[in-house]
């Protein structure tokens, strides 16, 4: 049976673990964090391909019984008066949940036959030709068939495997930043969102995403990921001079437990998503942030590279050709869109021309645009394909 260690238990990993273990792989599964994060942003999935994948999974019902309701985002002047409207339809797509929903959906879809080490990390990794040698922060080492990083923007299987992030992560000029995002009392069904933009910023308050978000326009910055400290007083210099709910706003951060801020940026792997015995799923491999196809690609993605490695009988050199072909083709629909010169325009006409788009006709075919991108793949029906493949030993 071929070992299989997959970096990351989000969305993009315990998806990949649940296919894999359904076709004859021994799982396991490591995560930095300590446990599952509860709640999280709103995600979503668009199209008949993202739910076709979820109803193979099993999971489909239950995603549905805990989806979040989606809500209209509107723009507002510094007196609340509406300037624009961004439909639910286009944040929330045919089915939208809190990430942390979907995460312990997925984990506890496989944690009956899935290994799961929480709280470690891999510090290295030594690809030997016929296996990969792997160091743990605090499990002692191992050695397993192939390693896979589902492991984020921020990947630490692609920097082991495939080089520097800056190799391989472009910043696109603007950060994000969501606060309060694991706050469920806030019942986000009815948490309409309202935003207010200067230019090359933007503050929403409320909203299916976070009870608060900010995203403005910077070059890259300095500063460590993981000091909320730091992180807060960023933003609060930088809304500083915003008027509206925002000094409001900027009193209540101080009262959220957990903030996230980082750079809008795009993942370019050049369509390999391979090398040697690891690959890459998810935004680890063609991640583009807030381009709203993440979720999606992160599950057709583990669909894929798991049926493709069933296919080829364990045969990864076959199955990971095969994957790069596949992916590379329908990856293209986070494209080089950048959400945040439409989200927080840097001009003052600029805003005006968003505003007004949000009302057109061009906002409503952008929306039919990207219903048809997120459908364009011929899904495989691998259990069929699988079903006479001897077991690999």
């Amino acid at each position: 049976m071929r070992t299989v260690l997959i970096s990351g238990a989000s969305i993009a990993g315990p998806a990949l673990a649940y296919w894999l273990h359904r076709y004859g792989f021994s799982v396991t599964v490591v995560e930095r964090a300590p446990a599952l994060r509860a709640g999280g942003q709103a995600v979503d999935f668009k199209g008949k391909t993202h739910l076709k994948v979820l109803e193979r999974m099993g999971i489909l019902d239950e995603v549905r019984a805990r989806r979040t309701g989606t809500t209209d985002m509107v723009f507002v002047d510094d007196n609340g008066r509406e300037l624009g409207l961004m439909s639910g339809e286009f944040t929330g797509g045919d089915l939208e949940i809190l990430r942390g929903d979907l995460a312990e959906i997925m984990y506890d879809t496989t944690a009956a036959t899935v290994e799961y080490l929480f709280g470690d990390t891999i510090t290295d990794l030594h690809d030997t030709g016929d296996s990969v040698a792997v160091r743990f922060e605090h499990n002692p080492p191992r050695t397993f068939d192939l390693v896979l990083g589902a492991d984020g923007i921020h990947s630490r299987v692609r920097k082991l495997a495939f080089g520097p992030e800056a190799d391989y992560v472009k910043h696109l000029g603007y950060y994000y930043c969501v606060a309060g995002a694991s706050d469920t009392t806030t019942p986000r069904e009815r948490a309409t969102g309202y935003a207010h933009n200067t230019p090359g910023k933007l503050a929403i308050d409320g909203g299916p995403k976070a009870q608060q978000m900010y995203l403005f326009a910077a070059p890259e910055l300095d500063y460590p990921r993981n000091d909320p400290a730091a992180q807060r007083r960023i933003i609060t210099e930088t809304f500083a001079d915003m008027t509206w709910h925002t000094p409001r706003m900027l009193t209540d951060l101080a009262d959220f437990d957990d903030i996230h801020l980082d750079s809008i940026s795009q993942v370019r792997m050049n369509g390999t998503y391979t090398r040697g015995r690891t690959a890459l799923i998810g935004d680890a491999a063609y991640g583009n942030t807030l381009a709203g196809f993440g979720t999606g690609l992160a599950i057709v993605g583990a669909y894929v590279l798991a049926g493709e490695l069933a296919c080829a009988a364990g045969d990864h050199v076959t199955a990971f050709a095969n994957y790069d072909r596949i992916m590379k083709r329908y990856a293209k629909i986070a494209g080089n869109s950048n959400a945040g010169p439409f989200l927080a325009p840097k001009t003052a006409p600029g805003i005006k021309v968003r505003n007004w788009f949000l009302g057109s006709r061009l906002f409503t075919l952008m929306l039919k645009y990207g219903d048809k991108a997120a459908n364009d793949i011929d899904l495989l029906d691998y259990p069929e394909l699988v079903e006479s493949t001897p077991q690999v030993n």
